[in-house]
């Protein structure tokens, strides 16, 4: 084992489990947080839709962060500003103004993020060799997850629990400053263990330099050929789940007489941080595994029956409002399909990264994707206040036609041999 390997265990798993947490805070935690206080699925759906924001105009400042200071630094930044942030949310919870304090809070926690994601996937570029960059990304992807069970389960969970013993701003405003001292630690952690393998000169560019490159790399992104076929699958292909993911937790949260299951939050994070995120994480297991061998271009449809049929399990809970198993069942079969059927997007925005500009297409497309679940998710609140759940679950359904037919589409488009 090099020096290189060895010393990238000490900062590889926990840059990528302080990746996950803040990402999964403001865009899981704060809806099941905002319903526990009370606000309205049109509030919460289209305050904390506006939340993916920074992921959605990342593309455009990430070349700035490569030419002032280093990613080592941009890290460590990064991570004391959501160190501070998670602070101020847990102090302007059981303030009068909680909604727009911590909603403001949470938008520095957004960009921090976003800015963090970039500085930290630019790191591990620089840090690390090829052949380390190799045997680790399967160990950063699973502590990503890690994070995820971590902050939408055992967070959520230990909220319902303080619940049961303290009122509900109390609860979440303890777990937020154990997130905070949680990513105090960390930052304290990196600033001693990132190597140092950046200086000055590793930036070459300016800022004009910068800027020029984003202005060609997005007129070259927009030239590619099938263009207005791949903008159209990337912002629709999560059309449906772009808006059940905002009304999901919310519904199992509400009360029976609005419609909703009535369960707790305990309960809800146990079925979503650790059943569901299982599911999820087999899901993409499964997809990436099957894409290796039969390539993109046979299951780009499947993959996306399998992302969006598995939504009408939502229209039967809220008909039937079963027990908390056969809940469970629905959501490990839901998510299970999402994950699967997401890797088919992943791998689509790889194929159409090409050429020079590879790595900044690439980006692109991600913004778009983060594009495509917050302008849906911003409605979503809004069309289920109004027609109530079941009604809005068998709308869902009907949006998940247009990713279905795309996809039909792209199969049409895309090479008979390609790279997936």
């Amino acid at each position: 084992m090099s020096n290189i390997t060895k010393k990238a265990w000490g900062w590889v798993p926990t840059l990528y489990f302080a990746e996950g947490i803040p990402y999964v805070v403001v865009m899981s935690i704060a809806v099941i947080l905002y319903k526990n206080l009370g606000l309205s699925n049109t509030d919460i759906a289209l305050y904390t839709s506006w939340l993916y924001l920074p992921w959605v105009i990342k593309p455009i400042w990430s070349p700035i962060v490569d030419v002032i200071k280093t990613k080592r630094q941009w890290i460590i930044l990064m991570q004391t500003v959501i160190a501070i942030a998670f602070a101020l949310v847990a102090f302007a919870i059981p303030t009068t103004y909680y909604l727009q304090f911590s909603l403001a809070i949470f938008w520095i926690i957004a960009f921090a993020s976003a800015t963090h994601d970039i500085a930290a996937d630019g790191f591990y570029v620089v840090a690390l060799n090829t052949t380390t960059q190799s045997l680790f990304i399967g160990i950063r992807n699973t502590f990503y997850r890690i994070a995820t069970v971590t902050a939408q389960g055992l967070l959520v969970m230990l909220a319902g629990v303080l619940s049961t013993y303290y009122n509900v701003s109390t609860a979440w405003s303890c777990v937020f400053l154990l997130l905070s001292v949680m990513f105090l630690l960390l930052t304290i952690w990196h600033n001693y263990k990132l190597p140092h393998t950046e200086n000055k000169t590793t930036n070459a560019k300016n800022i004009s330099d910068a800027l020029n490159d984003i202005a060609t790399t997005f007129i070259s992104y927009f030239k590619q050929k099938h263009i207005i076929a791949t903008l159209l699958f990337i912002l629709t292909y999560r059309l449906g789940e772009a808006q059940l993911c905002k009304i999901a937790q919310p519904f199992m949260l509400d009360n029976l007489t609005h419609g909703g299951l009535e369960m707790t939050t305990t309960q809800v994070g146990t079925i979503y941080g650790v059943f569901g995120v299982v599911a999820l994480l087999v899901g993409g297991i499964l997809g990436g595994i099957l894409l290796a061998k039969y390539g993109l271009k046979k299951l780009i449809l499947p993959m996306a029956i399998a992302m969006n049929i598995p939504d009408i399990l939502y229209v039967y809970l809220s008909i039937t409002t079963p027990n908390i198993i056969i809940t469970s069942l629905c959501v490990v079969f839901e998510q299970l399909g999402y994950g699967f059927g997401f890797t088919a997007l992943s791998m689509y925005l790889i194929h159409t990264s090409v050429g020079q500009f590879k790595t900044s297409h690439y980006a692109f497309g991600t913004g778009l994707m983060a594009l495509g679940m917050m302008l849906p998710g911003m409605i979503s609140g809004h069309i289920a206040d109004t027609f109530g759940y079941t009604n809005f679950f068998i709308y869902v359904c009907i949006c998940t036609i247009p990713s279905i037919a795309i996809a039909a589409y792209c199969k049409k488009i895309l090479p008979n041999k390609d790279n997936s």
